[in-house]
């Protein structure tokens, strides 16, 4: 019988393990890669095709995140949202920009680079490696977070609803006019849902609607690194 789960008390059991099995890689640490990128921009379509290229990388959650501030060019982006390019601007201090650009690639908050050249994501993602904050893990509508070192004191959680997979987007005006591009794991809103401050802490996670997929990231305040995210 090696091998295989023929009985019903054995299914039972190898079950049990499978799902503990799974349970335990999603909860794995994670590289988190985010892309801010704009419809509106003539230089972002080969960093969303490099995005394209590690989204699917075990251990990477990539996630493209479009701005705003390119919107008076003449294309308004169809997924642009005003607190996704307030979150870029949060990044710049702590990176050592003066203000937003794109395309920008952020790795795990703490590391960044233009991401439109061949290799530049991939690069950046095996040089900064995953995240080594607490355990985070998604499971039963509930948001559970290890007990650990908050730098300064605490840190943010953000919830991230993604649609998972790559979708095309026709562009009728601006610099992209007459072209598809496609964008993936775009994420459609961002929330800040509470606070860790060391603690086990676990959070009511609201449930996901619309066909979208979930990602919870704790992250230092004000653009700093991000200490773990989890994926659904």
């Amino acid at each position: 019988m090696s091998g295989s789960c023929k009985f019903v008390t054995v299914s039972s059991l190898c079950a049990l393990a499978l799902a503990a099995t799974l349970s335990a890689a999603a909860a794995q640490p994670l590289t988190v890669v985010e892309l801010f990128t704009s419809q509106g921009c003539s230089s972002c379509p080969p960093a969303n095709a490099n995005l394209i290229k590690v989204k699917d990388q075990p251990g990477v959650l990539a996630l493209s995140f479009n701005v705003t501030y390119w919107d008076y060019l003449g294309w308004k982006d169809t997924f642009g949202r005003q607190e996704f390019t307030q979150r870029q601007v949060s990044y710049e201090p702590p990176l050592g920009h003066d203000g937003p650009f794109t395309p920008q690639v952020v790795v795990n908050g703490h590391a960044d680079v233009v991401g439109a050249a061949p290799g530049e994501i991939q690069n950046l993602i095996t040089s900064t490696g995953r995240t080594s904050g607490p355990s985070l893990s998604l499971d039963g509508g509930k948001i559970n977070i290890g007990a650990g070192a908050a730098p300064a004191g605490r840190a943010d959680v953000w919830l991230v609803r993604y649609l998972k997979g790559v979708v095309q987007v026709p562009v009728a005006r601006g610099e992209n006019t007459g072209r598809t591009l496609p964008h993936a794991n775009v994420v459609h809103s961002l929330k800040k849902l509470g606070s860790w401050t060391g603690d086990a802490t676990a959070l009511d996670l609201p449930p996901a609607s619309d066909g979208l997929s979930t990602a919870v990231l704790v992250q230092s305040p004000g653009g700093g690194p991000i200490l773990a995210a989890a994926t659904n």
